[in-house]
């Protein structure tokens, strides 16, 4: 099931932009300290590096992704999740063209 709304949480309201407005998100702390993150990914392939794992939750358009050590490209779209591990690099290839990639990033 997508998750559509976000209900209880402190939303951070200056967003993250990387790559040059590539990807930009916000930040969300639930009330028991839980940090999650909402954003976006423009056309493009990013090259990203966890630091906690994360699972990257699809909630509008698509994506390609890449884990690290991995020759594969394997789509997620909407409903979909993949999980990166901690200290590792990932990445998302959104195509031109396309809708793009909205996700909700649990961090953990």
């Amino acid at each position: 099931m997508t998750t559509t709304a976000i209900d209880g949480v402190s939303v951070t309201t200056k967003a993250n932009v990387y790559f040059d407005g590539k990807c930009v998100s916000h930040g969300i702390t639930f009330a028991d300290g839980t940090k999650k993150s909402v954003g976006v990914i423009l056309p493009a392939t990013l090259t990203f590096n966890t630091g906690a794992p994360e699972i990257m939750e699809c909630v509008a358009g698509s994506c390609d992704y890449q884990l690290d050590g991995s020759d594969v490209w394997v789509t997620s779209g909407v409903g979909d999740k993949f999980s990166v591990p901690g200290n590792a690099k990932f990445q998302i290839r959104v195509t031109e063209g396309f809708d793009a990639y909205h996700y909700i990033c649990h961090f953990g």
